[in-house]
């Protein structure tokens, strides 16, 4: 069996990946990303450059200088030719004026490249480190609908090698800039020397453009694939690294690396041709400027033996056809940056215009505490439209009431308290806090005064201490311990190496998942917020555990508003009331005793699960 998975993994690995499976990925990428290439990109770039264009303007400065060097290079050897080597009044002294000033052009050419250069990668570092600064607290802020459907691999592409790509851009856009003027400056400096010979050493730029208008479109097609197809395989890769354990107990080690190895493969053959659609016009310049050179020599020696023409002038266009490809060989390699560049840009720009879903009013009420009241009037919410999860649930809890959320998977209990937190909008209705719209608070009021507790806790890479007061970090040492003791934290922090001050791995995976939660319950507790959210927080703790925290949980709810979700009802009997949920509508309301008087989908819910868990009372 593992022979013939081992076949059929190298037969896919030798394999091309089907065109249609190329272009499906790339439809998915322009579905969430929009379109490629947009000259607006360098626009919006350029205000993030704008904080630096002191930097920008010396660097052009210095670029100028290079270039008006490099110009000048050829005419002094002209002169020290013409004019001194074969001049017959020539001497030591003009000569050794012409290396003098040689010298000097080139050590003033020397520190221009040195400012620009420094300038440039400085000025490039502060962008991108403003742009993903930018980009990660537009991100913390986005509303959950975007992130639910979006890879944390292709938000990572964003953050890291599309940012890059702006700084290539950058950092390169001076250099062709330097490279323009360069052009512009040798075609006037050579038709000024010999008309004619100028005339004709250009003769091969024509074939060049027409060249180029064959090679832009299908080298715009090559770098757009090869940054999609970059993307798609970090989402995958992202997804295997997460799910490595889920891979690893169903034993899908071969077929998820097949998976991968074809988003891999695509990535594999859509930057082997961006490369060689990025090399095509190396060669086909350097052929041209062979052929240029051979025009001078030919010609111009012509020109030179029938004494019409200088020798040191002759040298001087062979210098600069030289230099005429350089720079033109230059911006055919930066071609390929720039449309890398605006694809990577155009997808940047395109998080950082996601809306943000939930727009606070800046002149919405901060109140420090409040009463804890909680009031769902009419409320349909859906997460995706004409597909409603809640239909016109209505019910009130009031302060210091502790009400428990009933009902089969999928019923909407967890966007109930979704929509307390106001993590996405109601589609209708309102939802009340002290009588007044959840829409009128502002985002710092609803999390300061309101705490969840999830079934499965994310526990931050550093201390446990900090983890604990990471809600509230002006919380003493005296208040965290305070906190574990009363979740029954405090006696396994104390027995490890470092008490509070042990370091954890990401997301806690050196603790138990149990462990993991008395964590989350002893953040919930510092924070100290009136209204308590707990979504299942027991789900993940053994009995004996669990006998502890209904106990603790009891201390904890005292004058505080308790919204309770629950599938092991056996541990929300106590609550104050029990609401049922049934295909996002409230279709009972009471006690347990009630409930269970009634026989109606809480009876039989209770009578499937509740027997295990009676020694808890």
């Amino acid at each position: 069996m593992n022979r013939r998975s081992d076949k059929h993994s190298n037969q896919k690995r030798n394999r091309r990946p089907p065109r249609a499976y190329v272009g499906s990925q790339s439809s998915q990428e322009e579905d969430m990303f929009g379109a490629l290439f947009d000259g607006g990109v360098v626009g919006r770039f350029m205000t993030y450059v704008y904080p630096y264009r002191k930097n920008i303007w010396i660097a052009l400065v210095a670029v100028l200088i290079v270039t008006a060097a490099q110009l000048l290079i050829p005419l002094i050897i002209r002169h020290g030719i013409d004019n001194v080597i074969l001049a017959e009044d020539g001497n030591a002294t003009d000569l050794f004026l012409v290396i003098l000033f040689f010298a000097l052009v080139i050590t003033i050419n020397y520190f221009a490249n040195l400012v620009q250069d420094r300038l440039i990668g400085i000025t490039g570092e502060h962008v991108i480190f403003d742009l993903r600064r930018a980009m990660y607290c537009h991100l913390q802020s986005v509303s959950l609908s975007f992130m639910d459907k979006t890879e944390t691999g292709r938000l990572m592409s964003r953050l890291t090698g599309d940012v890059n790509s702006l700084q290539e851009f950058l950092e390169n856009s001076v250099t062709a800039f330097g490279d323009l003027v360069l052009l512009f400056g040798i075609v006037v400096i050579m038709l000024t020397l010999d008309f004619g010979l100028g005339i004709l050493t250009l003769s091969a730029v024509p074939t060049l453009f027409l060249v180029r208008m064959f090679w832009l479109p299908r080298a715009r097609v090559a770098f757009r694939l090869a940054r999609e197809t970059n993307s798609s395989a970090n989402g995958a890769l992202a997804e295997g690294i997460r799910a490595v354990q889920t891979v690893q107990s169903m034993r899908r080690e071969t077929v998820n690396h097949d998976l991968y190895d074809d988003k891999v493969r695509d990535n594999l053959y859509a930057h082997l041709k961006s490369a060689r659609m990025a090399q095509v016009m190396v060669p086909i310049v350097d052929t041209l400027t062979g052929a240029a050179m051979g025009i001078v020599i030919l010609l111009g020696g012509m020109q030179v033996i029938n004494g019409t023409l200088d020798v040191g002038v002759m040298v001087a266009f062979l210098f600069y056809v030289q230099r005429f490809f350089d720079p033109i060989r230059s911006l055919t390699i930066q071609y390929s940056v720039m449309q890398r560049a605006m694809a990577s840009g155009k997808r940047i720009f395109e998080v950082l215009d996601v809306p943000l879903a939930i727009n606070y009013d800046p002149n919405a009420i901060n109140p420090e505490t409040i009463q804890g009241s909680v009031e769902f009037r009419e409320v349909t919410f859906s997460y995706i439209e004409n597909q409603p999860v809640l239909d016109k649930v209505s019910f009130t809890v009031s302060p210091g009431e502790t009400i428990a959320l009933v009902g089969k998977t999928g019923s909407g209990k967890t966007s109930i308290t979704s929509l307390l937190n106001r993590f996405y909008e109601v589609d209708d209705g309102t939802i009340l806090i002290d009588g007044i719209d959840v829409r009128n608070y502002s985002k710092q009021s609803l999390g300061r005064n309101i705490a969840m507790v999830l079934q499965d806790p994310f526990l931050f890479t550093g201390t446990i201490f900090d983890n604990i007061r990471y809600r509230t970090t002006n919380a003493t040492q005296k208040d965290i311990e305070k906190a574990a003791q009363l979740v029954g934290a405090h006696n396994f922090i104390s027995q490890l190496p470092n008490g509070y001050n042990t370091l954890l791995e990401e997301q806690g995976r050196n603790l138990s998942l149990g462990q993991r939660q008395l964590l989350s319950f002893a953040r919930a507790l510092v924070a100290d917020a009136k209204i308590l959210v707990l979504d299942e927080a027991t789900a993940n703790i053994d009995s004996h555990t669990e006998r502890e925290i209904q106990l603790a949980l009891k201390r904890l709810l005292h004058g505080r508003t308790g919204i309770v979700i629950a599938h092991r009802l056996a541990t929300i009997r106590g609550a104050d009331r029990i609401i049922v949920l049934n295909n996002g509508k409230v279709i009972e309301n009471g006690s347990h005793s009630d409930l269970i008087a009634k026989k109606g989908l809480y009876e039989s819910l209770y009578a499937l699960n509740h027997s295990s868990f009676d020694d808890l009372y």
